[in-house]
């Protein structure tokens, strides 16, 4: 009860951090005089003490970027100051530039789409098939008889679903700079805005279903006027991550349930990795002998630091020795050391599945044995013997990223795509309905995929709300893709 309390308060008052804070093996005490350390380093003073050389970081103001427009004021004497007290003019012979950053509110234009008529003076009273007067043809746009433009619609949809700011504040912003906007409006564009999207996202699922790895998660939603559900029911967004490392793609999904048929039904015929948290719903994906499910370190380690941040504290090291929740994280702290030297090395999928065959395979064998060992040597309704059961529940998920190269060892990627959507559910709290719903989920995909590609999102949806009323083909949508597109070449404003 008194771990429960303490975890509790953790909650409520503590750090979120997941980080150990512990100082460095080599760092000595600064007031405890009686450590072992004190007594031997003050007895001669002739030792040499050889320092590694290191690199610093230039510390000062970071230049400005060079792409940004400059504007030059001049600041000169005045003819007086230029007059030498001797009688000559002073010459110039130099100039000291400071640059200051500026920045110039957003501002609104109206573009005027003047169409041209012609008519034939010679025709006109005489009777004939063809038509008299002709106009030049209405501009193609994604939403036809709007008068919304690409522009504008790009940062409707970035300030909400990259940004988190809901539509009614946007409309007080719009208000501001004297245009009425009623978000009413703009929620109406962005359902069909959504719309008109419906094949990119289609083309980003099945680049997601090509493997050989999808990570899998999923957060609640709030969605109102849901057909026969109270407004207080639990929707959820799921999001997939998959695709080649070096085209990663991101799906987001509404749905009315967690159930873990969700995943099966979108993974249908899906022949490759998963990897995920250890949600119950996720046993389902077991049910297909053509997907290998992986675990997550990640949350097996969460569980042995809610032990750390829980226990008691003690004003003096020695009195309180490395905890066997310290021991586990040392395990899984040297496993995901040995990723960091794969990374720092630059190796690819063969030379990491050998390197941690030589190291991580080992090191996995002996904690395996250590868990087993103390398992029964702890509580298991405690904090720690959850810890140690979840692990061994899991095992045999957590071990199996050291049989390719190409797989991570946690599910980090895909919940940091959550954490977007999360911070804006925190702003616009829920949506309006299934049809907002699914609009949120098409943007979300679209600008997180963008962002995960290195592209700028409003320059990305921009361009593409351009180009999707042009495009005919399938190969048409394929090139307004994240993986296809480099927008250097593009001016924003284009």
């Amino acid at each position: 009860m008194e771990e429960q309390l303490r975890l509790f308060k953790n909650e409520i008052f503590g750090r979120s951090s997941e980080k150990r804070h512990e100082p460095h093996p080599d760092q000595r005490p600064l007031f405890d005089g009686d450590d072992d350390h004190s007594a031997g380093d003050t007895q001669t003073g002739e030792d040499t003490v050889v320092i590694a050389a290191h690199s610093r970081k230039k510390r000062g103001r970071k230049a400005l970027p060079e792409d940004l427009p400059r504007i030059d004021i001049i600041h000169d004497l005045s003819e007086e100051e230029k007059q030498c007290g001797c009688g000559q003019p002073k010459s110039c012979i130099g100039e000291e530039i400071s640059e200051k950053l500026d920045y110039i509110p957003a501002r609104l234009q109206v573009e005027r789409h003047i169409r041209l008529k012609y008519t034939c003076k010679n025709c006109e009273g005489v009777e004939d098939d063809g038509p008299t007067v002709m106009i030049a043809p209405p501009p193609v746009q994604l939403i036809p008889k709007s008068n919304s433009t690409a522009g504008l619609l790009a940062h409707i949809a970035v300030s909400k679903f990259a940004d988190g700011l809901p539509l009614y504040r946007q409309q007080k912003i719009f208000g501001r700079l004297g245009i009425d906007l009623p978000r009413a409006v703009m929620t109406k564009w962005m359902v069909q805005s959504a719309l008109h999207c419906a094949g990119l996202i289609g083309l980003l699922q099945a680049e997601i279903r090509s493997g050989p790895l999808i990570y899998i998660d999923e957060t609640p939603l709030q969605v109102l006027n849901e057909a026969g559900r109270d407004n207080t029911t639990k929707s959820y967004m799921w999001v997939y991550r998959g695709g080649p490392p070096d085209r990663p793609t991101l799906l987001y999904q509404y749905q009315r349930t967690r159930s873990g048929r969700v995943a099966l039904e979108f993974l249908n015929d899906y022949h490759g990795y998963i990897q995920s948290d250890d949600f119950a719903g996720y046993d389902h994906l077991d049910q297909n002998p053509n997907i290998v499910h992986l675990g997550c370190w990640a949350h097996s380690r969460r569980k042995f630091i809610k032990v750390v941040k829980v226990r008691k504290k003690h004003r003096s090291k020695r009195d309180n020795p490395k905890s066997l929740a310290d021991e586990a994280l040392d395990y899984i702290g040297d496993l995901y050391q040995i990723e960091k030297e794969a990374q720092r090395r630059d190796l690819d999928a063969v030379q990491i599945y050998q390197l941690r065959q030589e190291k991580a395979k080992p090191l996995l064998d002996k904690f395996k044995d250590w868990l087993d060992t103390n398992q029964s040597l702890t509580p298991p309704k405690g904090l720690l013997g959850k810890a140690i059961s979840y692990t061994l529940t899991n095992w045999k998920k957590l071990v199996i990223y050291i049989e390719d190269g190409r797989l991570r060892p946690d599910n980090n990627l895909v919940e940091n795509a959550i954490r977007p959507f999360v911070v804006g559910r925190k702003n616009w709290l829920f949506a309006g309905s299934p049809d907002g719903a699914k609009a949120s989920a098409t943007f979300f995909s679209l600008i997180e995929t963008a962002k995960a590609n290195g592209l700028e999102p409003y320059a990305y949806l921009r361009y593409i709300f351009k180009k999707l009323p042009l495009a005919q083909t399938e190969q048409d949508l394929k090139d307004l893709l994240p993986h296809n597109i480099d927008l250097t070449t593009i001016a924003v404003n284009g």
